[in-house]
């Protein structure tokens, strides 16, 4: 019988992030998934995620950016794997709003490389975006970009393979009981034993715990869109494009430059209503398509009539307010509980590993922002 170290549940971001720190700290780990790693139904799938440091006043989220691109870089590098667009990553900003003064406050006093743009320079440099706001500028991270996600996490989990950590395709049981949990049990009755237990699960975390997080996860539905260029029109390449945000638009758009021929990648991060991972409809509505063309038509011109090319439907996993999840089972010692990535996550998948490994060879206490005794039954986002 096999006692691995620790056995992780979840091969997207943060838990192929967290298998892969326990294993460089000479840990045995076994990394566990239903299906492949990033698949088509996780939050990690999908095949672009942005990386910014911009977090609005909030600098714990800015520093664990910092240290994630670090690690996200190194890896790439290692790997000889380009899964890393440097494009920029440009906020549209205002003046007299508080969001967009503190953001700026905060990468600067970060040292994080960023380039103020009045409403002339932006209309200038991007003739193919349309800003009507008389008080409208953009922050501009130079050094930020777009990670290939879906990718990005097979070779994160390839890379674990590779120095020892093993992967086993399977469905698991809801774990139940007090104190020590000794062993997960698999769909087909087998049992997994482990000395500590990671449920890095996203929106399969209220399943796996419906009477502990069933009220303190949400997943929703959030539709996500592609659309074809003019023919022969680099306007929207990512050598002229970055990728931006506007969170001073309510409706809270962003979007991609044609990255590998995708596309504009269009999306508005708001919380859908709520969303089944496993047997939920993952066609957009027409209602959603028919609001992107709009925007289109309004803030990018040349693409009010461009044709849609791919859509995905994936989900949030929102925790109250959107910080993460990292802490302890309250009644099984040895359980760890990390998700909640409500929609922000991905880029953070490094540094969440980095903290969990911390937690778990330290008996460490987890940043207080990320304990399960914060998360609330209710939804109130404050991080963006």
């Amino acid at each position: 019988m096999s006692v691995y170290d620790v056995a992780v549940v979840g091969a997207g971001v943060f838990g192929s992030w967290t298998a892969w720190h326990l294993r460089r700290a000479g840990k045995s780990v076994l990394l566990i998934d239903a299906w492949a790693p990033a698949h088509s139904r996780a939050s990690s799938g999908g095949e672009s995620r942005i990386i910014r440091m911009g977090y609005g006043p909030d600098a714990l989220y800015t520093e664990m950016a910092m240290r994630s691109m670090e690690l996200w870089r190194d890896l790439f590098q290692r790997t000889k794997q380009p899964l890393f667009h440097r494009t920029g990553v440009l906020w549209m900003a205002r003046e007299g709003d508080r969001h967009s003064e503190a953001t700026r406050k905060t990468l600067v006093d970060a040292g994080v490389p960023i380039e103020i743009l009045s409403r002339a320079e932006l209309a200038a440099r991007y003739p193919q975006m349309s800003t009507t706001d008389s008080r409208a500028f953009a922050i501009l991270e130079t050094g930020s970009g777009a990670l290939l996600a879906r990718r990005a996490v097979a070779a994160v989990v390839q890379d674990a393979l590779g120095q020892g950590v093993e992967y086993a395709v399977e469905a698991v049981r809801p774990p139940s009981g007090a104190g020590r949990l000794e062993a997960l049990e698999t769909l087909p009755g087998q049992s997994v034993y482990a000395r500590d237990f990671v449920f890095a699960c996203g929106p399969w975390l209220p399943k796996l715990f419906p009477d502990l997080l069933g009220r303190r996860i949400f997943p929703t539905r959030q539709e996500v869109f592609f659309f074809a260029p003019p023919a022969a029109d680099d306007r929207f390449h990512e050598s002229r494009l970055p990728v931006w945000i506007d969170f001073t638009d309510e409706r809270g758009p962003y979007g991609f430059p044609d990255l590998e021929g995708r596309g504009f990648k269009l999306a508005f991060d708001r919380h859908g209503p709520a969303f089944d991972p496993d047997d939920g409809d993952r066609r957009v509505s027409g209602d959603g398509l028919a609001e992107a063309h709009r925007f289109l038509a309004e803030r990018f011109p040349p693409l009010a009539d461009a044709p849609l090319t791919e859509s995905r439907v994936c989900q949030y996993e929102n925790t109250s307010n959107g910080d993460f999840l990292i802490d302890r089972h309250p009644e099984m010692e040895n359980v760890w509980l990390v998700g909640g990535g409500s929609g922000h996550g991905f880029k953070h998948g490094p540094a969440v590993g980095e903290s969990v490994c911390g937690c778990l060879l330290h008996d460490g206490v987890p940043e207080p922002r990320f304990s399960l005794a914060s998360k609330q039954e209710f939804q109130r986002r404050t991080v963006y």
